[in-house]
């Protein structure tokens, strides 16, 4: 019995491209599509598994319904000079009815009952144009966007144009009242300052007062000290006086 021919149609069909720098992961898509009534098993294998991802590598499609393959290729030192001997293999398999198990399924097919789509890969590294393109196409945009700011068509408006009467009055009457507030708060400094500065004044004037003044048991002790020898004095002369009269 001859092979079946395979049902799910690829795209693309033959190569699956990788266009380098190969620095970092690179990826190219594949898609698969089930044009029949039934649903289809797939699977996805390749002579070099450890230089690719693939997912999904495994399931099951829907009739009628269209798949994206992932391919993602790990990055390696490219050598131009080598030829890429990477392929792919796109197995597909009606699923039954009643599907329990796929690695079942995958297992118990005959070979007669398997479709298989073979695919080529090809490295490719970017072109002097395509490296000019990617050059140019920040610069004009770029270019753009300064033409657009000459015009004045990107510049922002002013927040007074945006802003009608009404809003223009409050604002202006805030700030004048916040003005008026600052004026207020600075004529209050200004007089707790001379406040304070007649205050040191006063203190230190009455502070010279007091130590200039005498106590007042010695103002009264030498004011009655003449008062005393003058009583003695004249006790003394009449004393005398007495003594020379009689």
């Amino acid at each position: 019995m001859s092979k079946l021919e395979q049902i799910l149609v690829l795209d693309p069909p033959n190569d699956l491209k990788f266009k380098g720098p190969f620095t970092d992961v690179v990826t190219a898509n594949l898609k698969l599509k089930n044009p029949s009534e039934k649903k289809v098993c797939f699977k996805v294998k390749t002579t070099a598994p450890r230089r690719y991802c693939v997912r999904p590598n495994s399931g099951i499609i829907e009739p009628g319904a269209t798949l994206t393959i992932s391919v993602m290729l790990q990055p390696f030192d490219y050598d131009p000079n080598e030829k890429s001997k990477h392929k792919f293999m796109v197995q597909a398999i009606f699923a039954p009815g009643t599907l329990a198990d796929t690695e079942a399924l995958w297992k118990d097919a005959k070979p007669d009952e398997l479709m298989d789509s073979k695919l080529r890969c090809v490295f490719e590294l970017p072109s002097e144009n395509d490296k000019v393109n990617d050059v140019d196409a920040p610069v004009k945009s770029a270019s753009v966007l300064n033409s657009s700011k000459a015009d004045g068509s990107l510049a922002p408006k002013p927040v007074s144009a945006a802003l009608d009467d009404s809003e223009k009055k409050k604002v202006l009457e805030e700030c004048k009242r916040l003005q008026s507030e600052a004026i207020k708060l600075n004529e209050e400094n200004r007089q707790l300052k001379d406040e304070g500065l007649r205050l040191r004044k006063f203190q230190r004037s009455e502070h010279a007062t007091t130590n200039s003044r005498p106590p007042i048991g010695r103002e009264s002790a030498t004011s009655s000290l003449p008062s005393l020898l003058v009583v003695i004095a004249a006790i003394f002369i009449g004393f005398f006086l007495g003594k020379f009269i009689l």
